[in-house]
């Protein structure tokens, strides 16, 4: 009797062995990593557009993309620094060629899918106007008030802006009367408050806004081409994150960036 039972408790604890054993084969982590979404650092301009994206790729059955929204250098910078992160979404092709550069992009996996172009805005309800080919006139729109933008040393927006402002001969007139912002997002704030009468902003974020107004339209050939590209980080984990990259490149999701007024790149 007591054998019998003694028989019993061995192949109990050997099917439990192999229970345990079977939990942490190669082919259980995949299946465990399958269900880890992909995190995404994203450039702050991308904000309800990756969000309509990433509830799309949910819809299909996928863990939802955990995003994380900044300017781009400081998202570069995070990627740098070991930041755990699966995808690098940025404002410009260079944060994205310093990442490559340092070896930090899965190789294969980068590819440019969004336009953009720059606007100078205004509070909704405020009379100021001011034209891109009258630099004094510009500088007298302005008042006191000082020009809101993303940090033209950095951050793409910004030097987006200050590229045209150059090219349009304003920019010796509001160099020191700017008010440098950590992203697109915050200067955009800034106007929507009133605390600066003109900011400059990709024409996404206006159109994201019911509280600013689009004063002018910064001609395509003032600065460079804005460019969106996308790329997996080299120490990726989640198995979405190729997947997920795809899909930001595909025509359906392609087709909700162009409802954010986004364009082809």
């Amino acid at each position: 009797m007591i054998r019998a039972r003694s028989s019993v408790l061995v192949a109990f604890l050997a099917a439990c062995l192999a229970t345990v054993l079977a939990g942490c084969s190669p082919a259980a982590e995949t299946g465990a990593s399958k269900e880890t979404p992909p995190v995404v650092l994203a450039a702050a301009s991308l904000q309800e557009s990756l969000e309509a994206a990433a509830l799309q790729w949910a819809a299909k059955g996928h863990p939802k993309p955990v995003l994380s929204f900044a300017a781009s250098s400081a998202l570069a910078r995070q990627v740098e620094n070991g930041a755990p992160a699966d995808i690098f979404f940025s404002a410009d092709e260079q944060w994205m060629d310093e990442l490559n550069g340092k070896g930090l992009l899965r190789p294969g996996t980068r590819a440019t899918v969004l336009g953009n172009s720059i606007v100078l805005i205004a509070p909704k309800t405020s009379l100021v106007n001011a034209r891109l080919d009258d630099p004094r006139g510009f500088g007298a729109a302005l008042g006191d008030g000082r020009l809101s933008m993303a940090d033209p040393a950095a951050v793409p927006a910004g030097k987006y802006g200050m590229a045209a402002l150059k090219t349009l001969g304003i920019w010796p007139v509001v160099e020191k009367r700017v008010a440098r912002a950590e992203n697109v997002r915050a200067a955009l704030a800034l106007v929507e408050r009133g605390e600066a009468p003109l900011g400059i902003v990709y024409a996404t974020d206006a159109a994201a806004s019911a509280k600013v107004r689009v004063v002018a339209v910064f001609p395509q050939d003032s600065h460079p081409p804005i460019l969106y590209p996308v790329a997996v980080l080299k120490n990726a984990t989640s198995a979405d994150a190729q997947a997920f990259r795809d899909f930001l490149a595909s025509p359906e999701s392609q087709g909700i960036f162009r409802k954010y007024g986004f364009t082809a790149p």
